[in-house]
């Protein structure tokens, strides 16, 4: 059990910086895709929350939050 637990350890702190670098990714696909979308005001209003949250949740070092409200945003643009 004990090496079960080490090992979800070591693995959650592998999968971490993999996160990190998905962040910026996901903030520039959004950057590019505001560029040509056509969303309702209130729609982007909600992508850029999701995004500014995002970036400073990545700054944070929260990238696990950061990604799944970059994907969200994503989401909210149709990708």
């Amino acid at each position: 059990m004990k090496k079960l637990f080490v090992a979800a350890l070591l693995i959650g702190a592998l999968a971490s910086p993999a996160y990190a670098s998905q962040c910026p990714a996901l903030m520039k696909n959004i950057d590019d895709a505001l560029a040509t979308a056509k969303v309702d005001d209130a729609t982007k209003t909600k992508i850029m929350a999701l995004y500014d949250k995002g970036e400073a949740e990545h700054k944070a070092g929260k990238h696990g939050a950061s990604v799944a409200d970059l994907q969200a945003a994503l989401k909210l643009l149709g990708m």
